[in-house]
């Protein structure tokens, strides 16, 4: 194998309870190989290292570059992390508490790792590489199961004290609201994540036998995207979106009066509605924005790396 010294290369792993998908990455943010394999945490941390490994080590290989060529691995993880100290502090995904995974992946390829919590670098992936590239102050909101974020100042992750910060869905919007996954009520998470949609679509079709949103079949069949398909022929639907984009617009400007960011980026499934979400939001954010037009505008846009952001963010860490 003839090895490419001209250029350095990242490997980016994106870290599941179910797979791990990992891919070579050059300094232009281009995906040269991809593959993924199973993470089978069920047999502990150290199997699941060994994983990471491999995968990583076939990926250069699939590449057609030498291990030598490598800069670093970057590792975007699910749960509290300890960047600095590169420790998994608590996953329940993995099921690990206090796991060295960087001191592991070291020791087994002989490269520079870096962890980071997985939202985090999906952030980094878009300010590098995606909706973001160009600007450096930047909040990223993941609207999924639950609600992940990110926030990047001055180019750089903010993570907080021992890594545990930009929790974002995690801040009460509703005093004594919805109940939230974390322990608390009224979280940001609890109205504006996919699951708070399907929630408060059954909620209303069980309260109106009149609702269109009944043409689904059931209960079951409802999705992150039933109200927003029956917003225009169902009252009942229209008040659903609009109150969960009431609700997201309240965090997004909380948002923006703490950071004052560039931009706003939304990911997740939700935001495959495109303008249908991103027009209202941006109304209800520049109407309550702290000073309004006096001071600088903050766009709402759509993330565009998609799966990639968490894969091409973790390999970023290793950029700097």
């Amino acid at each position: 194998m003839v090895c490419r010294k001209e250029e350095k290369y990242y490997v980016g792993i994106d870290l599941g309870g179910t797979f791990i998908k990992g891919g070579v990455v050059d300094g232009q943010g281009n995906l040269l190989v991809f593959d993924k394999t199973p993470t089978e945490r069920e047999k502990g941390g150290d199997a699941v290292a060994n994983n990471i490994a491999s995968l990583a080590v076939d990926l250069t290989k699939k590449a057609g570059i030498c291990v030598s060529d490598v800069v670093g691995l970057g590792i975007g993880s699910p749960g509290m992390i300890d960047s600095k100290q590169g420790v998994v502090i608590f996953s329940a995904n993995l099921d690990w508490t206090n796991f060295p995974i960087v001191e592991k992946i070291e020791a087994l390829t002989g490269w520079k790792v870096k962890v980071v919590n997985d939202a985090n670098v999906a952030a980094l992936g878009e300010v590098k590489f995606g909706a973001a590239k160009g600007y450096r102050d930047v909040v990223m909101l993941t609207l999924g199961t639950g609600v992940g974020g990110g926030v990047v100042l001055d180019g750089k992750l903010m993570e907080g004290n021992q890594s545990a910060g930009a929790e974002l869905g995690h801040m009460s919007i509703v005093n004594g609201g919805e109940p939230c996954t974390c322990g608390r009520k009224g979280c940001l998470e609890a109205y504006a994540a996919a699951t708070s949609l399907i929630r408060d679509c059954r909620r209303m079709m069980e309260a109106h036998s009149d609702c269109r949103m009944w043409e689904v079949g059931s209960l079951e069949n409802v999705t992150g995207k039933t109200a927003f398909d029956y917003r225009a022929v169902d009252g009942y639907a229209a008040e659903v979106v609009n109150e969960y984009i009431e609700h997201l617009a309240c965090g997004i400007t909380n948002f923006a009066n703490i950071f004052r960011p560039q931009a706003v980026i939304l990911g997740g499934g939700v935001c495959n509605q495109g303008e249908e979400l991103t027009k209202p939001l941006q109304e209800i954010v520049d109407r309550e924005i702290f000073a309004g037009k006096l001071g600088p505008s903050v766009p709402i846009l759509i993330a565009s790396l998609g799966n990639r952001a968490g894969l091409l963010g973790a390999a970023a860490l290793m950029m700097d």
